[in-house]
């Protein structure tokens, strides 16, 4: 059996991410198991993390297993990942040994590495993620780099328990402010697995400069065929929000001005408006809201949404679990 990796759902078809969102709907009615025992997972963390780390570890000791937290650059030696490099920086060990000792240790490894903001070119290629995937000789899963697929998973499956069937669905994913920039991992996510479950999917943004990279809306448009959905782009919100049963929300940076931000700060002051609230809520078919997290009420939506029966943010967040289990125990074989 060949060395399979969850780096994207992208390398996974609608039945296999289907059969997941069914493990981890298992997981989530029964939630102990021992599917991991005797079994242990690296969490590699190169970025803060509140929700990921906690819910990995959680999920491997609920099925038995043992996950081991590093954070190389601080109580691990920093990483050099470029090949052919002469270390004379401040990375004192290689990924080359790096991902192969891991592998020895451990049944799993787990990454989060989110982008250096500095060139879109250099950032959208997943250099670190991918160099873990091509040494190491276990799973890799990927915990957020330029997409997010475990946060994709956990808000496929709060849609699915709120609505049942997707397909046909009025979804929006609406970029909103943020005093600086982000990474685009989760919109490129909400993207991916929209168009995958069959949804209608608008984007909306403020102008074209906040359009995702065409990698992604390019995967979106082959989602969308497959699967019986759309993908459009809007920048006009009542027109988005009119009778949308989804409101996604997300601040992203447009990458065109990636890595120099005080050019994107007059677009981004500019468009504060695009904050979710009560009134573009109304304008939906009763639509639900929900948000990756952390988010920062009254700057992203506000406290009247937040607080709203209609938003699902909580059941996303506790989902995470569940499909973090599903996600480890498929890589290993177990149900």
């Amino acid at each position: 059996m060949s060395l399979r990796h969850f780096l994207t759902t992208q390398d996974y078809s609608r039945a296999e991410i289907d059969a997941l969102l069914e493990q981890a709907a298992a997981f989530k009615r029964s939630p102990r198991g021992q599917q991991l025992a005797g079994k242990s997972v690296a969490l590699l963390f190169f970025n803060p993390s509140m929700r990921t780390r906690t819910s990995f570890e959680l999920g491997a000791f609920h099925l038995g297993g043992h996950a081991i937290v590093l954070s190389p650059g601080k109580d691990a030696w920093p990483i050099e990942f470029r090949p052919g490099v002469v270390m004379d920086g401040e990375a004192e060990e290689h990924i080359a040994e790096v991902a192969r000792v891991l592998s020895r240790y451990v049944d799993l490894i787990a990454v989060r590495a989110f982008p250096k903001f500095q060139d879109w070119s250099v950032d959208r290629e997943d250099a670190v993620i991918k160099a873990f995937a091509q040494y190491a000789t276990v799973p890799v899963i990927n915990m957020e780099t330029i997409t997010h697929p475990c946060q994709e998973l956990a808000h496929a499956l709060a849609l699915k328990e709120r609505f049942g069937d997707l397909t046909g669905r009025k979804y929006v994913l609406t970029w909103t402010y943020h005093p600086k920039p982000l990474n685009t991992a989760v919109a490129n996510s909400a993207l991916l697995i929209a168009t995958k479950m069959g949804m209608d999917v608008t984007l909306l943004c403020p102008t074209p400069d906040y359009v995702l990279d065409e990698r992604y809306m390019a995967f979106g448009e082959q989602n969308a065929k497959e699967n019986g959905g759309s993908l459009k782009v809007s920048h006009n919100i009542e027109e988005a929000y009119r009778g949308a049963d989804v409101v996604y929300a997300k601040s992203w940076g447009a990458l065109p001005f990636f890595g120099r931000w005080e050019g994107e700060k007059p677009i981004r002051d500019a468009h504060k408006h695009f904050i979710v609230d009560e009134a573009k809520m109304a304008l939906t078919n009763n639509g639900v809201f929900s948000h990756c997290l952390p988010l920062r009420r009254n700057i992203k939506a506000t406290d009247a949404v937040m607080d709203s029966p209609a938003c699902i943010a909580i059941d996303e967040a506790e989902n995470r679990l569940h499909v973090q289990k599903a996600v480890m125990a498929s890589l290993l074989g177990q149900r």
